[in-house]
């Protein structure tokens, strides 16, 4: 063989086996989604963060031309949902519903087995939903700040219930304890039904709890709702104040719901997840069922998320340190 032709044929080897390293990159730019998606979720049936996982992947299907399909793994922390995506094949096929209890989880448990800034690939937020402080409805705390007027006069009696320590209610008590510098006693119950019967007995003078859930009981004069925990009004009870204008600075808690993939995920497929995921974040059938259970919708860019959950991640862990909870 001559000289030319022997690198003439060198050159298209080279070339054949450059084409074929690429060959499952392009084919996941091209043909993605291959099959149906499953998006994990780490909470029971019919709650919150079900019914946006459920809104959001009905429409994804129908943008990405594939079934979505949610699946509920609840769990502690998000432990089991969250370390099967994080272990599963990264083309995009297998997602989790992402929140703050991704970030709380860090300061909740001496290992996990996962990380969660490592080990996952952001698509994009989902959007956020504000707690609410509540008060039963014939209790003489009119607003939130006579509520803290009181408890400054007469410190430890204030009652606080929320759900179970580690939760996003029970650590948004403590840190509206701490940011109101205010000595009460946080009282945390098994679930939600259970905080909502003690506040209607007025066995507690306050409860930190889910706005959404909440609004059925408000609009029937069951309870009343003195503030929402985030920066801004809620639109489903826009004349209740946030807890900045109800007198204590600087306090912002809010709750969100994300998407994310496994690490290792191809840039192009996370492009094509975020692109349909904003598509149904900005439908007005998902934005008029999620909009009534209190949802603000926001979608985000994979970057966006990533300091999301970095920064939530450092605030709840110094949260929990604050309120002496021990990792399990």
């Amino acid at each position: 063989m001559s000289q030319p032709t022997r690198r003439m044929a060198l050159q298209a080897g080279w070339a054949a086996a450059l084409a074929w390293s690429l060959w499952p990159q392009a084919r996941a730019q091209t043909r993605f989604p291959e099959r149906p998606i499953t998006l994990l979720v780490p909470f029971a049936p019919g709650g919150i963060a079900d019914l946006t996982a459920r809104a959001v992947a009905e429409h994804m299907a129908r943008t990405l031309g594939v079934a979505v399909v949610v699946e509920n793994r609840p769990s502690a922390g998000s432990i089991v949902a969250s370390q099967a995506v994080a272990t599963a094949r990264a083309d995009g096929h297998t997602l989790l519903l992402m929140s703050n209890a991704n970030a709380v989880s860090v300061g909740l448990f001496r290992r996990l087995p996962y990380d969660p800034l490592r080990d996952f690939a952001p698509v994009s937020t989902l959007g956020f939903f504000d707690l609410g402080i509540f008060a039963p409805a014939s209790l003489r705390f009119a607003t939130l700040a006579e509520a803290l007027a009181w408890a400054r006069a007469n410190p430890g009696k204030l009652n606080v219930g929320t759900i179970a320590p580690g939760s996003t209610q029970h650590l948004a008590a403590k840190l509206f304890e701490t940011e109101a510098r205010i000595d009460a006693l946080v009282v945390p119950y098994k679930g939600s039904p259970a905080v909502l019967t003690a506040l209607r007995a007025g066995e507690i003078d306050l409860a930190f709890e889910v706005t959404g859930p909440m609004l059925p009981q408000v609009a029937a004069g069951a309870v009343k709702a003195l503030a929402v925990t985030s920066a801004q009004r809620n639109p489903a009870l826009p004349e209740v104040p946030t807890v900045q204008q109800a007198g204590v600075p600087g306090y912002d808690v809010a709750s969100w719901n994300a998407i994310a993939a496994p690490a290792g995920t191809p840039g192009e497929v996370v492009a094509v997840l975020n692109r349909a995921v904003r598509e149904a974040v900005a439908s007005a059938s998902v934005r008029d069922k999620l909009g009534r259970a209190g949802m603000r919708l926001s979608a985000s860019t994979p970057a966006e998320l990533q300091a999301l959950l970095s920064g939530e991640i450092r605030r709840w862990g110094e949260v929990i340190r604050a309120a002496k909870i021990e990792p399990e």
